[in-house]
């Protein structure tokens, strides 16, 4: 008999709790899931365990089953004492675990073709825990429970869902540590969760809709489950685990999970991680893909005949200009300093040619709306001169607050955060080189390392920033798109009004749901279908119709593509929304289009995709790339618009054959997470062909603003 010292307090068992090592039914291992507090533990320290009756003896049995039985009856269970249980060898499946080092827990009540009810224990150390199916017809506690309540006529557990062993068991577990609901994962609770969880997963206004269980529903929820199930090795399903999955994965995902170059950019991008995490459990989108397969065939290309004169036979040469000097700038305006020519024209001219280095630190605020195009330049002296004020002002919120600097956890948080990211950006840009200044701060992980001035002024930047936009914060890649902009200004104040008018557009890209990301992913998807078709069929092909390879440069647009000076360059042509406020994207088919025939030759498989285009890096043609992005504009343009006067034509009754889109929750108004939704670039309405509204979108030069700043968890597109 074990001594005294090696028993446990048991304070709560259920029985008839099964592991399914394989399909087949006569392999499942009976056993108790248990919770169980070591001799002289705390509550932290109480161990989660899962026991198979195999390798119990039958006064552990007993005793397990008593507590089991009695639990709602007011027993006490300070004096039922067993052995404490241990991790035991993979080949027995069972385990114990601390709750101290249990992350999160996924919850599926039995359903309508699932029988049993399970739950998957996600640990911070990546223990292999096996999935555990509650057996509730042959546990008698549950029985019990459940004949109390049909006779009190409360059936229901108090999520509406019916009553499983799996309640009881939250219900306990919530008495010993601290339990959080996802409002984004409505299986997903959070065992002791650190701020950070708490924003990702818990957000306090973000909006939660009830998804109909039914149908098509329903079977995309179960088969995401059994994604879940394989993923059980995950630690967390957030920007800290997408990048660590079992072997035995679906092929799909292991396949995109496993690859160096996604590894590699999810350490870069905390963003980037979440998509995939989502990617990897949305199994929804597969099933919509089977709904919604490519719609441009042989036949479209026949049925759109008299139109393809009209958008192949004009003269596609666009020309790149000389970038405009500080005279040419100059010249723009009169002696007030109010401009003398239309802003129509100045964009152009930006769009075409690009500023002269010694233009760039003026004319940048006018692109970015720190300056009105309309104001003369005493007027823009008096309005840098509040902006300057309000910039401190704002600085002063935080740097003089040293209570909040010490006792704050989240804002220590993100301050750290904000730190360890500045010390990784831009680096090779001899401003941002070297650590020639004492680190101001002796708790700081860089203080034995040290720092230089404008890493100092790009950390305080972003954290005034995350006090200026306290609803989005500050997220990860938000450097990346400050550093280009102190680097022409060097002036913080300056700096920091021209970021925030950078990031009243690009705020879509760093929602945390991924739903701004998404959204151009889809419309990238519908382009490359229009205008590429070949391409995208090949694509389809290779498993990277989800666009992840140009994920990086969408997010921080092309930053890590192209080199630092043609980065500059870049983002002045796109400020000026000259032809589309998304021109980005068609820089991006530009590329892919220039790419296309090895990709279609020489490519077959996501990893290769991805890995092809990751090292394009820095060897792209800038001048070039927006040469062909405006001519695949154009004929976008001109084919939207054969499109438009073929409808128009009393005659017109031809449609183009599309595939029958289906009434999936997902699609009515709302964007799923994951793999961009298949919608078709062109579809039926009333005999008509219909362009479809993302694709419509492009034509548009207004800038795409999320006008309140919401929670990112609670921004739809």
């Amino acid at each position: 008999m074990p001594s005294p010292s090696t028993r446990g307090t048991l304070l709560f068992a259920k029985s008839k709790v099964y592991v399914h090592p394989t399909s087949s039914a006569k392999d499942n291992i009976p056993g108790f899931i248990a919770l169980v507090r070591p001799p002289g533990g705390a509550e932290k320290d109480i161990l989660l365990a899962w026991i198979p009756e195999s390798q119990m003896r039958t006064s552990e049995i007993a005793a397990y089953s008593k507590v089991d039985l009695n639990m709602d009856d007011g027993l006490s269970t300070r004096e039922v004492l067993v052995p404490v249980p241990t991790f035991a060898s993979i080949s027995s499946y069972a385990f114990a675990v601390p709750l101290h080092r249990i992350y999160s827990i996924m919850l599926r009540p039995p359903s309508l073709g699932w029988w049993w009810g399970s739950v998957i224990i996600h640990t911070r150390s990546e223990d292999v825990i096996p999935a555990l199916f509650f057996h509730d017809a042959e546990s008698q506690s549950t029985i019990l429970q459940q004949k109390m309540r049909n006779k009190t006529f409360t059936p229901f557990a108090q999520d509406g869902d019916l009553f499983w062993g799996g309640d009881q068991f939250m219900k306990y577990l919530r008495k010993y540590t601290i339990v959080e609901k996802s409002t984004f994962e409505q299986r997903l609770y959070l065992i002791n969760p650190d701020p950070d969880d708490l924003l990702s997963f818990t957000p306090p206004n973000a909006r939660v809709e009830k998804v109909n269980d039914e149908s098509l529903s329903r079977i995309i929820k179960d088969a995401r489950w059994n994604v879940l199930e394989r993923l059980a090795r995950v630690t967390r399903f957030s920007r800290r685990a997408a990048n660590d999955v079992i072997g035995n994965s679906p092929p799909a995902v292991r396949a995109m999970l496993n690859v160096p170059e996604v590894r590699q950019l999810g350490d870069d991008f905390d963003s980037a991680r979440v998509y995939l995490a989502k990617w990897a459990m949305s199994i929804s989108e597969e099933a919509e893909r089977n709904k919604t397969k490519i719609v441009w065939t042989d036949v479209v290309g026949d049925q759109i005949g008299s139109m393809a004169g009209d958008i192949l036979s004009v003269d596609d040469r666009v020309e790149r200009r000389n970038e405009v000097s500080r005279e040419e700038w100059k010249a723009f305006f009169d002696a007030s300093g109010r401009l003398c020519v239309t802003v129509s024209e100045v964009k152009e001219r930006v769009f075409h040619g690009g500023l002269s280095r010694d233009v760039r630190s003026e004319a940048w605020l006018f692109l970015l709306g720190v300056y009105p195009w309309d104001s003369s330049q005493i007027e823009r002296q008096s309005i840098m001169a509040a902006k300057r004020d309000e910039y401190f002002r704002l600085k002063r919120q935080w740097w003089d607050d040293i209570d909040r600097q010490q006792i704050d956890t989240v804002w220590k948080d993100q301050r750290n955060r904000i730190e360890k990211d500045v010390h990784r950006t831009d680096r090779n840009v001899p401003l941002f080189a070297g650590e020639d200044t004492p680190h101001p701060d002796p708790d700081s992980p860089f203080a034995n390392i040290g720092t230089n001035v404008h890493l100092e002024q790009l950390k305080d930047m972003l954290i005034t920033y995350n006090e200026y936009n306290k609803s989005l914060g500050y997220v990860q890649g938000m450097s990346d798109l400050l550093s280009p902009i102190y680097a022409v200004v060097q002036d913080d104040a300056v700096a920091f009004w021209a970021f925030v008018g950078f990031m009243n557009r690009m705020q879509r890209n760093f929602l945390r749901d991924q739903s701004g990301m998404h959204r151009q992913l889809l419309a990238l998807d519908n382009l490359v279908q229009l205008m590429e078709p070949q391409l995208y069929t090949h694509l389809e092909k290779a498993d990277s119709t989800n666009f992840f390879f140009v994920f990086r440069m969408l997010l921080v647009w092309f930053k890590r593509e192209f080199k630092w000076d043609d980065d500059l360059r870049l983002w002045e042509v796109l400020w000026t929304d000259y032809l589309s406020s998304q021109f980005v994207l068609f820089v991006a088919l530009a590329i892919l289009d220039k790419h296309k025939d090895v990709i279609m030759e020489h490519l077959e498989h996501f990893d290769e995709v991805l890995k092809y285009m990751n090292e394009l890096s820095k060897t792209i043609d800038l001048e070039e790339t927006l040469t062909r992005a405006e001519v695949l504009f154009y004929r976008f343009q001109r084919t939207v618009d054969a499109i438009d006067r073929k409808n128009k034509e009393p005659s017109n009754s031809a449609s183009f054959p599309t595939t029958p889109r289906s009434n999936h929750p997902s699609m009515n108004g709302h964007m799923g997470i994951g793999l961009p939704d298949k919608t078709l670039p062109l579809k039926p309405e009333a005999g008509k062909v219909i362009i479809s509204d993302v694709l419509r979108e492009l034509l548009s030069k207004d800038i795409i603003v999320v006008n309140d700043t919401i929670p990112m968890e609670e921004y739809e597109s």
